[in-house]
């Protein structure tokens, strides 16, 4: 019994071990996508371990009647497919701004309003590296929001690029 317990431990931490992706240590570039509204971010990566990492967003737009900003921070675990290709998930949540325009003048409405609002979010995506320094993704953040405007959820799909470094 001790040799198969022995034999099942050497195996799980080889395939660990082989099968660990080596994440780089830092990213920086864009995320643009439009869920409902926030376009473009600023994207910033930090390797925490050998195949996890930290992810932060700074996200602005102007819209017909609307502009604001979001941060969001996601914690995020990589495992690696094949040949540079790694696919992700994580979660994470997020702290937001809105303005809103709400002229209405058919209805004599010329309120303006703005509101703070906070979103809990999740993430799953895949990505590229390149032999250069430069990382492609493709990913899928359904958000989940809590405010008075912006209540109820949103589904964030956006294509990253980022240099690494």
């Amino acid at each position: 019994m001790k040799k198969v317990f022995l034999t099942l431990l050497l195996t799980v931490i080889t395939l660990t071990i082989t099968n660990a992706q080596e994440v780089s240590k830092n990213a920086i570039g864009i995320r643009a996508g439009d869920g409902d509204g926030f376009g473009t971010e600023i994207s910033y990566q930090r390797a925490l371990s050998g195949n996890n990492r930290l992810e932060i967003d700074l996200g602005y737009e102007n819209g017909d009647n609307f502009d604001g900003f979001k941060a969001t921070g996601m914690y995020q675990w990589l495992w690696n497919i094949e040949g540079g290709f790694n696919w992700y998930a994580g979660a994470g949540a997020g702290v937001g701004t809105i303005s809103l325009d709400d002229d209405f003048p058919a209805r004599g409405n010329f309120n303006d309003d703005s509101e703070t609002f906070i979103f809990a979010a999740g993430q799953v995506g895949i990505e590229y590296n390149f032999d250069l320094p430069l990382l492609i993704s493709l990913d899928v953040r359904p958000e989940f929001y809590f405010g008075d405007f912006r209540d109820g959820n949103d589904l964030d799909i956006a294509l990253g690029i980022r240099y690494q470094f």
